[in-house]
């Protein structure tokens, strides 16, 4: 029977016969045609384009004491209680950084989880990981968090490859953990694992139905994390499920009526598509999206966390009280103190990422910083643009770089007719005429600058 019904969104009759009953089958769906395995993934479309629905209130989940500490060397208590101070500072009071998650499976871990709490902040709110079992649900509901992870792979790839269980006996399995979270007083957060490979209308849309269902009956709602767990999502109108981020978002809504304040996206960079993904889930109606500082994370790593900044500010017009000068703090931080080296050409935060080699270039930034300034990167995150030497700076590369010197000493700035200019460029040009191949450091840029200034007694 074809329901009618008022939407409470669109304030029309909607007619909807779609009730999606659990799939119990034999074999597992693979999407053979789709993943191959031996060849590249497929892209298959199918022209179904659902609607945009922005929420009102988008914001940030972090993961980097989880996922995060997969795939490096782990963080010392003290660094991560530090991590999450910095956290806190760069979100601000509006809690744009709205959660961030523990593991609780060492001491180390369960110490700095308790001294975070212990700061009293309100955002980012502590929150745990457990596997979907009974013992580790033990392990978390007398820490005193009001929050916990709990994965729910929902593909058939972790059903019946890795568990070893029918979808049937999957289903059974997590309902049972959410009901036991439920009844220890803790919301529950399901992470669907694997969502890009999953059975969306066979076994996910019905999973989400039932716990919906198990959140209105109890009065505790149920939070759905969709994971795109190996990158395989695309943002692409009318891409076919279960690929499609518009697609998975519409449908976990729409079928299943999990509200966006519920409903977030975790995202992998596998194909290099984590952070549009994470923006078209925003756009679609996830209201978080879930990242990680710096995109550290399993594989090719997560949604950088910083990147999520910058499209929520390209998104609204504004960054609703965030302080984005801390970005570079905690880059900073988490180089020095942990040795994590972070890619050169990385946005926002790389040694590179608003660097110039090319004179041609430096040129432009000597008339106008904004010619190949991405935005004001000095005021916004504390981080002036730089130029590096080499043989194809120019004259004007190594004005630019000899006039950022003299602003950190409080001097006045020369133009590159300079003869305090041109003496060093000689010296520059010298260096690769003799056979040099290497950059120009800072370091002998100085002692060159310091020399001709001393002849030229300024």
């Amino acid at each position: 029977m074809q329901e009618i019904k008022l939407s409470e969104k669109t304030y029309k009759l909607e007619q909807d016969p779609y009730i999606y009953q659990l799939q119990d089958v034999r074999e597992p769906e693979l999407f053979r045609e789709m993943f191959p395995y031996t060849q590249t993934p497929k892209i298959a479309f199918n022209y179904r384009r659902v609607p945009e629905n922005m929420p009102e209130d988008i914001y940030i989940t972090d993961t980097s004491f989880r996922d995060g500490q997969q795939s490096r060397t782990p963080y010392t208590t003290e660094q991560m209680v530090h991590i999450y101070r910095l956290l806190h500072e760069l979100g601000g009071e509006n809690g744009m950084i709205r959660q961030t998650e523990f593991f609780v499976y060492s001491k180390k871990d369960r110490d700095a989880l308790e001294q975070c709490m212990q700061l009293g902040y309100r955002f980012p709110e502590v929150t745990t990981w457990i596997r979907a079992s009974k013992k580790d649900f033990e392990l978390v509901k007398s820490i005193g968090v009001k929050e916990t992870g709990i994965l729910v792979s929902c593909s058939d790839y972790h059903i019946f490859h890795k568990m070893g269980l029918t979808r049937q006996q999957a289903l059974d399995k997590y309902v049972g953990i959410v009901s036991d979270c439920i009844e220890a007083g803790l919301r529950p957060r399901c992470h669907f694992e694997d969502i890009t490979r999953a059975d969306f209308y066979g076994f996910v849309v019905p999973l989400a139905n039932r716990l919906m269902e198990m959140g209105q009956q109890s009065g505790v709602p149920v939070k759905i994390r969709a994971c795109d767990t190996m990158g395989f999502g695309v943002p692409y109108p009318g891409v076919a499920l279960p690929r499609s981020v518009s697609g998975i978002i519409y449908g976990l809504q729409h079928y299943a009526g999990v509200p966006s304040e519920m409903l977030e996206w975790h995202g992998h960079n596998d194909f290099y598509k984590g952070v549009v993904n994470a923006t078209t889930a925003w756009m679609y109606g996830a209201g978080a999206v879930n990242c990680s500082l710096l995109g550290i994370g399993e594989r090719t790593g997560n949604v950088p966390l910083e990147a999520m900044v910058f499209e929520y500010a390209s998104l609204r017009g504004h960054v609703n009280g965030m302080d984005t000068k801390k970005i570079t703090e905690i880059a900073e931080y988490i180089h020095k103190e942990t040795g994590y080296e972070i890619p050169p050409m990385t946005p926002f935060v790389g040694a590179n990422f608003n660097l110039t080699r090319a004179g041609i270039h430096a040129d432009g930034m000597l008339k106008n910083q904004e010619i190949y300034n991405i935005f004001d990167t000095d005021s916004i995150l504390g981080c002036p643009p730089k130029v590096s030497i080499t043989n194809t700076s120019g004259i004007a590369g190594v004005a630019y770089w000899i006039n950022q010197y003299l602003a950190r000493q409080n001097k006045p700035q020369v133009a590159k007719t300079d003869a305090l200019v041109r003496q060093v460029y000689a010296w520059v040009m010298q260096q690769y005429e003799e056979g040099r191949v290497t950059i120009i450091s800072d370091e002998e840029m100085e002692e060159q600058v310091r020399r001709w200034m001393i002849s030229f007694e300024r």
